[in-house]
């Protein structure tokens, strides 16, 4: 082993730990990759650059733009509007399947399942069927439909980019397809079968009961004539009267000790736990009043505006993530009143103003209705609120479908790259008014971009140092002898693992050059290997955190931890053995 393998092994593995760790976000990691390879002197500055201008990279960003388009326009919703017209479990999820089959190859799936979920819910509710049974397979079929084409997922363009970059001659648009649909399909059929069966069915009141959602923390501050006064909060037995449990007891800037047997005065503020609707009720009836210290640019509405109560959940790529209410207050661009926060499977117990917003938090918020489509517009957030969005009517909703279509069959056909071609369209959505110039900024994932970029020099690190044969010939290389096929197996199953507890563009990086290496070693072509790290890296079912989808519905379903391995681990070992069968059939050694 070299000293540059050495090096380059260990860049990597520290990448690892901090991927799986999430101590620092995805984008700074890459780029303390990118910084650490050139001043160590594994790769040049041209080279540390080049992820920068990376087709992968262009084509990603474009395609953030499309998807976001195609969402503003009401084209997406039209589409989803078919989920009303089911009248059985089973027949709206075979509803729901077949949309996602037309939508997902072509949009981000993070996009599709931020459309679709509010609509999920309201419709399963319709139809008397818990969320919980659909919201995980929203997540899962949008991954499956979305490794169908080279333009499904960021993890798709950024193999073929890496690919090329090693001297692979590249895939087409619909190189993935053959296989794409045969685990669909298969997919498509455990879900609508075992997999319905092993999905959680929890109704409404059960939610509560048993995964806590729909459990708000808010402050209640008590009023001057509040008849808590003068009692402890063990004597006005919250709990057993109203459901409401009180965390914390603020006086002034301290929290109190023992809150429970503390007497209540003017101006205290309870940090208190409950349903949204015990909370009102007891606010009502003990004189209490919502802390106003996190109204949001809520205080210059005029009399008499119409406010609507509005569930919010803080998106996957927003740029809130990590501040706090009070930081808030300044990046917020509606009128709104934050009245309580929920968070999956925590209980806060810090003033709301201090609370770090994280990915998938729900906010319940009053907004003036005539600022519901701005927030519906707003990719910061995803509104999960049962009221039905307005939908943008007129032309612009069938040109971004043709326009999206002109993309696709342009790259396909190879008459114009898929780079070039999703700029020009990104281009057309915005001047044809899908969305305004401002919002173009707004809809790009730029941690993603940065993580391409960042990452993408890592695989030419690997590959001209020798690092990722040096892999090979101690890992893989040990079963060689079992032929191709056990080493195909092998190293489909290796990227499975990896992609659960990483970041699945990162786990794509890392075994590109892999795959193309061990092909070298065994004297075969890369082909059927690269397409087990595109499927293996391009579908995470079982964690929540190993693919974004997963993050979204694992709150807004009100799902366990272990929910997720019980459904998607078979499913996982379902496209892994599917995966070893069909990619020699369609790509031979």
């Amino acid at each position: 082993m070299t000293v540059e393998i050495m090096l380059v092994l260990g860049v990597a593995l520290i990448a690892i730990i901090l991927f799986a760790t999430e101590k620092l976000r995805i984008d700074a990691v890459a780029l303390l990759v990118l910084f650490s390879l050139v001043i160590l002197g594994l790769i040049s500055p041209s080279e540390a650059l080049s992820g920068f201008s990376n087709q992968a990279t262009v084509t990603v960003g474009a395609m953030f733009v499309l998807a976001a388009g195609l969402q503003n326009s009401g084209a997406l919703s039209g589409i989803g509007s078919l989920l009303g017209q089911a009248k059985s479990p089973f027949l709206f999820l075979l509803v729901l399947f077949a949309v996602l089959a037309v939508v997902a190859p072509f949009v981000n799936n993070t996009a599709v399942v931020a459309v679709f979920m509010p609509l999920v819910i309201t419709s399963a509710a319709s139809i008397g069927m818990s969320a919980s049974k659909a919201l995980i397979p929203l997540s899962y079929v949008s991954q499956m439909a979305g490794v169908c084409t080279l333009v499904g997922t960021s993890t798709n363009l950024l193999v073929n980019a890496m690919a090329q970059d090693l001297g692979h001659p590249g895939f087409s648009m619909f190189e993935f397809t053959p296989l794409g649909i045969i685990c669909f399909l298969a997919g498509c059929f455990y879900l609508l079968t075992v997999g319905r069966w092993l999905l959680p069915d929890a109704r409404a009141n059960e939610l509560v009961e048993q995964y806590e959602l729909g459990k708000y923390i808010t402050e209640l501050r008590v009023l001057p004539d509040s008849s808590l006064i003068g009692t402890s909060v063990a004597e006005a037995r919250l709990g057993r009267d109203f459901g409401v449990f009180v965390l914390e007891l603020l006086r002034g800037e301290r929290k109190v000790w023992s809150p429970r047997s503390q007497i209540l005065k003017e101006d205290d503020i309870l940090i208190a736990r409950g349903d949204w609707s015990k909370l009102d009720q007891l606010r009502a009836k003990a004189g209490l009043e919502i802390n106003t210290e996190f109204q949001l640019k809520a205080r210059t509405l005029e009399e008499g505006t119409q406010q609507v109560l509005t569930e919010v959940m803080i998106a996957p790529r927003s740029r809130v993530i990590g501040s706090t209410l009070a930081l808030l207050d300044r990046r917020w661009q509606h009128n709104a009143t934050v009245l309580a926060i929920h968070r999956r499977g925590e209980r806060l117990r810090e003033q709301l103003k201090d609370v770090t917003l994280n990915v998938g938090d729900v906010l319940l918020m009053l907004t003036p209705e005539a600022e519901m489509k701005a927030l519906r517009r707003d990719s910061n957030v995803i509104v999960l609120s049962q009221r039905e969005a307005d939908r943008p009517r007129g032309w612009r909703a069938p040109f971004a479908l043709i326009t999206m279509a002109l993309v696709i069959v342009l790259s396909a056909l190879s008459w114009v790259p898929i780079a070039i071609t999703s700029l020009i369209g990104a281009l057309a959505m915005t001047l044809a008014g899908c969305l305004d110039a401002d919002e173009v900024y707004d809809a790009i994932d730029w941690r993603i971009l940065i993580l391409l970029a960042g990452l993408l020099p890592l695989g030419i690190a690997m590959s001209q140092t020798g690092a990722a044969q040096f892999i090979v010939a101690n890992s893989i290389g040990m079963v060689s002898d079992f032929g191709p096929l056990v080493v195909l197996a092998v190293l489909y199953l290796m990227a499975l693992l990896l992609t659960e507890f990483m970041s699945n563009a990162a786990a794509a990086v890392l075994l590109t050059p892999i795959g193309m290496s061990t092909a070298d070693m065994l004297g075969v072509d890369s082909t059927p290997f690269l397409i087990a790290v595109t499927f293996a890296a391009s579908t995470s079912f079982a964690t929540p955190v190993g693919y974004q989808t997963n993050t979204m519905v694992y709150s807004a379903g009100g799902y366990r931890f272990t929910d997720f391995v019980k459904v998607g681990l078979p499913l996982n070992l379902l496209f892994w053995v599917l995966g070893v069968i069909f990619i020699p059939v369609f790509w031979s050694f």
